[in-house]
């Protein structure tokens, strides 16, 4: 009998597949605690992971056991209440004393009746966006070269051990073995079949020195059959790796948001909050992400993270200023070949009386064509203004481009950003 011994070292993620199968086993139950964990929370905590419960009811298995029941007729030494033949009651309760089952309390701050588990930050992220996709997500034309993946290019005869192809390796030996012993194996096979044929003949006519020249022969052949190497270094084959240029998988984000004095600190704190959701969501699909911040008021300016969301502002809103930065922008420094371009923009839905008909024409004449996708947040508990009609009209003409939600209070936050990038059905 053949024993194979696997001496290869563990694995530091050993116990992986068996976490992940867990994770899908009881995946409707982390889900649920996942989105309470989401709504519960701030979005800026998402970068950590989650503690998860789920009831020992769920997770119990079925098992098979021994029940009280059955016949006997043993009388136990020292009973003073049964005799042979007697019937035994039945056990009362639901089985079992009073152990420390499900339902006991405890004085120790925790029961046994839940399991607890802490979820990894990449765990985490994955259940938060679960069904969800980018829309129109492309992998744009090359731009630079260094963008580059080992790949593999076939087999060569020059490399490094740890490349070797063992199996290309040994074919090459097999076959140089067989056309070297070829020869001498005809050659063999005609030596023994002359020697064979010398010692049949009469021993009159037998000659003794041909006899002992083919079998000095048949040895000497035999030596060379021998000599021949089981493996050679001119058989060696080695995997051939060549730099591949891989398409540019780039992104850029840009954050517009609303900074007049109609939009309050409460306001620019659930702007905050989608924004910083829906970078998340581009960094786990593009392998480069850029934030380009856009705020307004009457006029547009390009600023850093913090002057975006603290800097205070006050007076009129033109929405209409900030489309034309970004078209300005992407037109100088994001070629749509070479980048994938989104928009978010978060708006009390306040605007000048005659700017939103100018937005929806910047919007549909330059900005939309070029963009994969644009979405509309308006933080308001009010009506909607004329901001929102003039945008329904852009989302009637791309509806698979350009989403629109209102968000009254923090908590609408993570809801919204689900409808707005669930994965939609294949046409």
């Amino acid at each position: 009998m053949t024993y194979f011994i696997d001496r290869r070292a563990n694995a530091k993620n050993k116990s992986a597949v068996n976490r992940q199968r867990f994770l899908d086993r009881y995946r409707a139950h982390i889900k649920r605690s996942v989105e309470e964990a989401v709504n519960r929370r701030s979005i800026t905590d998402m970068e950590r992971g989650e503690k998860v419960s789920i009831p020992t009811r769920d997770i119990s298995e079925p098992v098979f056991q021994h029940g009280p029941g059955g016949k006997r007729t043993i009388v136990s030494p020292g009973n003073k209440e049964f005799i042979e033949g007697d019937r035994l009651r039945r056990p009362g309760g639901g089985g079992g004393g009073g152990g420390s089952g499900e339902g006991n309390a405890s004085n120790q701050g925790e029961g046994m009746d839940e399991f607890a588990f802490t979820l990894t930050r990449e765990e985490f992220l994955d259940f938060v966006f679960d069904g969800l996709e980018l829309p129109h997500l492309e992998r744009k034309a090359l731009k630079d070269l260094d963008e580059v993946r080992p790949v593999r290019a076939g087999v060569t005869r020059d490399g490094v051990p740890a490349r070797i192809n063992i199996v290309r390796s040994m074919r090459e030996a097999y076959a140089r073995r067989i056309a070297m012993r070829a020869p001498i194996r005809r050659a063999l096979r005609e030596a023994m079949e002359a020697l064979e044929e010398e010692e049949c003949k009469d021993p009159v006519l037998r000659n003794p020195s041909r006899i002992a020249e083919l079998k000095a022969e048949i040895e000497r052949l035999e030596k060379r059959l021998e000599a021949v190497p089981f493996i050679d270094t001119y058989d060696l084959r080695y995997n051939n790796l060549i730099n591949q240029p891989q398409p540019s998988s780039k992104a850029v984000m840009f954050c517009v948001m609303d900074v007049s004095g109609s939009m309050t600190q409460a306001h620019k704190d659930i702007a905050k909050r989608f924004f910083l959701l829906l970078y998340l969501f581009l960094e786990r699909n593009y392998e480069k992400v850029e934030l380009v911040f856009v705020r307004h008021h009457t006029a547009a300016k390009e600023v850093d993270e913090e002057e975006f969301f603290y800097s205070r502002e006050t007076g009129g809103t033109i929405v209409s200023s900030a489309l034309t930065l970004v078209d300005e922008i992407i037109t100088r420094r994001y070629p749509p070949t070479q980048w994938n371009l989104y928009v978010a923009q978060a708006s009390d839905g306040d605007n000048w009386d005659d700017d939103s008909v100018n937005c929806r024409e910047r919007l549909m004449k330059s900005l939309m064509p070029r963009l994969q996708y644009y979405t509309y947040v308006e933080i308001t508990p009010h009506a909607h203004q004329a901001l929102w009609e003039e945008y329904e009209t852009v989302a009637a003409e791309y509806p698979d481009r350009f989403a629109m939600r209102q968000i009254v209070e923090a908590g609408d936050i993570y809801p919204v950003f689900r409808e707005l990038f669930k994965r939609r059905a294949a046409n």
